[in-house]
């Protein structure tokens, strides 16, 4: 496969921020009160302005191309958005470990795509709706169980307990348990209404009902963990270690239901 440095640039820009900023942030977050952690904010802004601008080029140039890369790409696009928009309430200047390496990689990946995979009736408002939401809260699940990720790691260190990840610095465990629970909630009505619409769509648009395949399933299984969560947290008073294994588990089937099977039809199978 041939792709002209010209194609190419971009991305590699893209990229080469994410990384920057994130291998920055370990060089200089054990100072106290950094001043350059104002530069990172910035830098990441201008990454998430470059993803956008490729990302609108990628997918709307030519109809409603939304293929694996591209909708993987989008994903991590918005949850660097919404880390880049909660940091600046919450400082997750930590979080950035977690955040900009994946980004970082799946924001390069459409430039590589081969294949275009545009969606049927993509003229109907509505459909697309139904396909942003998702988005956003596929993306918002993510960054729910990256944040669950670094809750963990700062609950072992606040027991003086050994991890592999050393980060320098945490926000206070009750608010990030909060801004943990706040965005489950969020995602959670989105995932609600995208399984809702996704009922509708399947007979209205493609002329069959919902089918219980795997995709399906997944989905159902994640919406019912994450329910249960919010339950929990609501009755019983859930938080810790029991919230963070409960959002892992929810965001490991949503991987498997859409992730999963779009990466096997697209990518290995090539339909």
């Amino acid at each position: 496969m041939n792709y002209s440095a010209q194609n190419l640039f971009p991305y590699l820009i893209v990229t080469f921020i994410y990384l920057a900023v994130a291998v920055d942030y370990w060089r200089i977050a054990k100072v106290p009160e950094n001043t350059q952690l104002k530069l990172h904010s910035l830098m990441i802004a201008l990454g998430l302005l470059v993803h956008a601008w490729l990302l609108h080029h990628s997918i709307f140039s030519a109809g409603f191309n939304l293929g694996f890369y591209q909708s993987i790409s989008a994903i991590l696009w918005l949850t660097v958005l919404i880390y880049w928009v909660t940091d600046r309430k919450y400082d997750l200047h930590s979080l950035q470990a977690f955040v900009l390496p994946p980004a970082a990689l799946f924001a390069l990946l459409p430039a590589f795509s081969v294949s275009n995979h545009y969606l049927p009736e993509a003229e109907n408002r509505l459909f697309i709706a139904h396909i942003w939401i998702a988005m956003i809260a596929y993306s918002l699940f993510t960054f729910a169980a990256l944040h669950a990720l670094l809750m963990a790691i700062a609950e072992r260190s606040l027991h003086h307990k050994s991890t592999l990840i050393k980060l320098p610095s945490f926000p206070p465990l009750m608010v990030m348990e909060s801004l943990l629970f706040k965005i489950i909630g969020f995602g959670f009505m989105l995932l609600t209404v995208t399984l809702i619409s996704g009922m509708w769509f399947s007979e209205d648009i493609f002329g069959q009902a919902l089918q219980f395949n795997h995709k399906t399933v997944f989905s159902i299984m994640s919406w019912l963990i994450y329910a249960g969560l919010l339950f929990g947290r609501l009755k019983y008073g859930w938080r810790g270690r029991k919230a963070i294994r409960w959002t892992l588990t929810g965001f490991a089937l949503l991987l498997l239901a859409y992730i999963g099977s779009q990466f096997v039809l697209q990518i290995l199978l090539g339909k």
